[in-house]
């Protein structure tokens, strides 16, 4: 590919105390791409991204950003990395414009003022109270101030949460911007629309591993790329279709679906069976982490018994 790795994960492990929240991780990120990392709730995305920007030191393993360890050289790798937290910190009694000027004083390089309220959308609240602003508002100001240094590595921490879909496609178009100019970013995001409309690659993390990777293509391909469903009032052989809840519904998970359909079809001409409302639905990644969690589930309940 050429393009710089400005990230490189190699067997991270992290402790606490006893319990291990993330098991040898392992991945990079290059420049000009968005990498998605994914997860339930625990599954070790926010501890990954704390050792990444310098708040943490890994167990085990190593981590390099722009080739030095986030920890130990911090001051090396701040100028060139912009961060988005979940949830950052402001003087409610500031406006959007005084927060701004503020933040600048301790960034370098900065774009003017009103450059960067221009890039995400805020020129209309420019001089309104950040206690006033919405959530969506505060949000794209959380992502002002990420952006102000010009950062060549972005970490984004769900960044779109609170905003509509209208100002949400905004924020992509803003990211897919950046990285056209070699910006690399690495998502956190419980959107999956998100991260498949903008990340390049994704790691789907479940309890401190990493158990789909690649590109979201490859992600969603390699597990039961399609689905085809439909309705049939006799019942349908489990070598054709699996098992139907209701009798009535099937739902295929496929990675042909012209042969499943072929073979349904050959099976409902030859038993004159009706079927109905038929469909072949391309798989998202969505159904790909919905799945992730529900074996998740299943080897937990399996443990337990």
């Amino acid at each position: 590919m050429g393009r710089e790795t400005v990230v490189e994960v190699d067997g991270l492990r992290i402790d606490y105390g006893s319990f291990v929240a993330v098991h040898g991780l392992s991945f990079t990120v290059r420049a000009g791409e968005v990498f998605g990392l994914l997860g339930t709730n625990g599954a070790g995305k926010t501890s990954t991204m704390d050792v990444l920007e310098g708040y943490r030191r890994p167990s085990a393993g190593s981590v390099r950003v722009f080739g030095v360890d986030p920890a130990q050289q911090r001051e090396k790798i701040a100028p060139r990395v912009g961060i988005m937290l979940q949830e950052a910190g402001f003087f409610d009694d500031l406006t959007v414009v005084e927060s701004i000027r503020a933040w600048r004083r301790f960034t370098a390089d900065a774009m003017p003022i009103d450059e960067v309220i221009d890039l995400v959308d805020l020129g209309k609240v420019g001089n309104t109270r950040v206690g006033k602003l919405s959530g969506g508002e505060r949000r794209r100001l959380d992502l002002a101030l990420a952006v102000l240094g010009r950062p060549e590595l972005l970490f984004l921490d769900e960044p779109t949460t609170g905003l509509d879909p209208q100002a949400r496609r905004r924020t992509w178009r803003v990211l897919e911007n950046m990285v056209a100019g070699g910006m690399a970013i690495l998502l956190t995001t419980h959107y999956m629309e998100e991260a498949q409309y903008l990340a390049d690659r994704v790691a789907i993390m479940d309890r401190g591993r990493i158990v789909r990777h690649g590109s979201v293509g490859e992600v969603i391909g390699a597990d039961h790329g399609s689905t085809v469903t439909f309705v049939s009032e006799a019942p349908v052989p489990v070598e054709v279709a699996g098992v139907s809840e209701d009798g009535r519904h099937y739902a295929l998970s496929s990675t042909d679906p012209q042969a499943d359909l072929h073979r349904l079809l050959d099976w409902a001409h030859r038993a004159g069976a009706r079927i109905s409302e038929l469909e072949v639905r391309r798989n998202s990644l969505e159904d790909v982490f919905l799945r992730v969690a529900d074996e998740a589930d299943l080897a937990v309940t399996a443990k337990e018994h």
